[in-house]
């Protein structure tokens, strides 16, 4: 089930959107743009369709707990952007994008993409005054179609989730999907 986000929290989104293709543009040394954006509050995890995705997995430390959630990217997207954080050069990465197994290299490579997924969402925090959360990579993991990614979550419970159109460089756009906890600000999760 969905329901509408609050103002803030589809800024949240967005602006996480935002920062993390404008981190990763500047590590591929290429355009990735947000050509459409569109967020909601659910009540289970969302599914990449069609192909394989990636699920870079997120957790958010707030007052000693942590909660989850991810970026969900599909398989040719992510080893675009592992590729250009090799120094891969545009022939090589489409003679990479539809391959199903990853070698060692790309795989560290995706690792250290979502370590940029992550920096880039903890910076969006910090920017929109959530200071008291700090948000790491927990790494990543291939999903196949239609199924929901894996990360602790307790299915019922309220995500935020923002869907993008994105496109990177001259490749055609894809939706990613992004899946936040709820999150509020340390104030207001402190006791008085």
């Amino acid at each position: 089930m969905t329901t509408q986000c609050t103002a803030d929290e589809a800024r949240l989104a967005e602006e996480s959107f935002q920062r993390i293709a404008g981190d990763l543009a500047m590590i591929a040394d290429r355009t990735i743009e947000v050509l459409s954006f569109r967020a909601e509050r659910a009540t289970q995890r969302a599914a990449g369709r069609s192909t394989v995705h990636i699920s870079f997995k997120l957790g958010f430390q707030q007052n000693g707990e942590i909660v989850h959630g991810a970026l969900l990217l599909p398989l040719a997207e992510a080893i675009t952007l592992g590729c250009y954080l090799m120094m891969v050069p545009d022939d090589g990465v489409k003679s990479k994008r539809n391959v199903s197994t990853l070698d060692p290299g790309l795989k560290d490579a995706l690792m250290e993409v979502g370590n940029f997924v992550g920096g880039a969402t903890d910076a969006t925090l910090r920017g929109l005054g959530l200071d008291g959360i700090k948000v790491r990579s927990e790494g990543c993991q291939g999903v196949k179609p239609n199924v929901r990614p894996a990360f602790v979550y307790t299915e019922g419970s309220d995500l935020l989730v923002g869907r993008a159109k994105l496109k990177i460089h001259s490749w055609p756009q894809f939706e990613a999907i992004l899946m936040l906890p709820l999150l509020r600000p340390a104030a207001a999760s402190s006791p008085a």
